[in-house]
């Protein structure tokens, strides 16, 4: 039976279905969980039967080759970083730029059926745990009391705010698509319209900013993308809608107004620059000021990716700005963050990570590839999203799973195994 297993190629597809599975159930509620999921997907590699062959889909993968570049100009910065400790400790941390990409460039691809599964995984447990956060808000006073005064309140799984933010607007998007699947029963299309609506109302009732941004930046792009194709009765519509629907948001939506108010609040306080110790968006903004000083230092390869936290402590001992010791904040803009630590090399390769698929014909007309770029491209303008683990498991496993794999399907001649009947 094993032997079998092996020899078909269904025990690499399975075990990589499993990785892809541990991977949404660790994003959702389990580190420990997550942390597994890229040596499961080294045994999917190494226990693909034609492995000798395959291995060559990831030489060609672009989209892995440069996720490669990434892990190996944090190597060369070993020639010039001064936080050896930081180093060693990155150098295990960073290793899934490697390790998932592999995985889906070289193991046996999933089954269209497969992909559903793992697809509408994240979707249906994404909206789940946001509408249990969202209902926990209503009935718990004190969760109430932290979004009306500006307090982010984290999902029922602890899973950061910002961070959270991010998963429901890729869910959301990625609900639509899932939808048009001809593999979705009518019970599971219907299932994915209900979340689409669950993650619209906890964005707007949790007034999560990050994951705001992303879902109102993305349906414009979205809709100015409709025009371009001349589809302009559905491009009109959904301006209309994104005209309207923040508007409403607005005038019915208490923390949607005490969100944006207090966003008006801390950035008038650093633009006329008074004491910013208590406001959160005015610190992230002295932080910008900050790495851009320091990039202005360090231009070509930055200060090396291990020794960030450190030089930013150091440019704020010599330039304040008012801030206290526990008030000093890192980057929070991961294109800041790329051009501080690694320099201009370091923020080309991140953006070509980034946007070479978005130029690429095939990548770019599927719809999972593009939104999952465009959230991602918006949401690291206001953070650094790859600097925390969860965030930098979201990117890297969302990366595989849909921009590597979606190369190597338009690259191959033959499709995926089949499921058993």
């Amino acid at each position: 039976m094993f032997l079998q297993l092996y020899r078909s190629g269904r025990l690499s597809q399975y075990l990589l279905w499993l990785a892809s599975a541990a991977g949404v159930v660790g994003l959702l509620g389990s580190r420990a969980i997550v942390a597994l999921s890229p040596a499961v997907g080294m045994l999917a590699v190494l226990t693909n039967p034609n492995l000798k062959h395959d291995i060559r889909h990831y030489w060609r993968n672009g989209a892995a080759l440069r996720a490669a570049a990434m892990y190996a100009f944090f190597l060369l910065s070993a020639f010039y970083t001064s936080e050896w400790g930081e180093w060693r400790h990155q150098l295990y941390r960073l290793l899934p730029w490697l390790g998932v990409p592999l995985a889906f460039a070289a193991a046996v691809p999933l089954s269209k059926s497969q992909r559903l599964t793992v697809g509408s995984l994240y979707v249906l447990g994404t909206a789940a745990i946001g509408l249990a956060t969202l209902v926990k808000f209503w009935f718990d006073p004190v969760a109430a009391e932290d979004i009306s005064i500006g307090h982010n309140v984290p999902s029922i799984t602890h899973i950061f705010h910002i961070h959270f933010g991010v998963m429901l607007g890729l869910a959301f998007f990625f609900a639509l698509s899932l939808r048009r699947s001809a593999l979705a029963p009518s019970w599971l299309r219907w299932a994915l319209l209900a979340a689409a609506i669950a993650i619209t109302l906890t964005l707007h009732g949790l007034a999560y900013r990050t994951g705001l941004l992303v879902f109102y930046v993305v349906l414009l792009i979205d809709a100015l993308r409709l025009l371009f194709r001349r589809r302009v009765v559905l491009g009109l519509g959904l301006l209309l809608a994104l005209l309207v629907g923040p508007w409403v948001a607005y005038n019915t939506i208490a923390p949607i107004r005490q969100r944006l108010g207090a966003t008006r609040w801390d950035i008038e306080q650093y633009t006329q620059h008074h004491d910013i110790n208590n406001y959160s968006l005015a610190r992230r903004l002295a932080a910008w000021e900050t790495a851009l000083l320091i990039f202005r230092e360090h231009p070509v390869l930055g200060v090396a990716p291990a020794d960030a936290q450190a030089a930013m402590m150091r440019q704020y001992e010599w330039r304040p700005m008012g801030l206290r010791p526990e008030n000093r904040v890192m980057v929070h803009n991961q294109y800041l963050h790329q051009l501080m630590s690694s320099g201009m090399v370091g923020f080309t390769l991140w953006l070509l990570v980034l946007a070479v698929p978005l130029v690429q014909p095939k990548q770019r007309r599927n719809p999972y590839i593009w939104h999952f770029l465009l959230v991602s491209a918006t949401a690291n303008l206001v953070d650094s999203l790859l600097e925390m683990q969860i965030g930098f498991n979201l990117f890297v496993f969302g990366y595989g799973f849909i921009v590597v794999a979606g190369e190597r399907h338009n690259r191959e001649a033959t499709p995926p195994i089949p499921l058993p009947s």
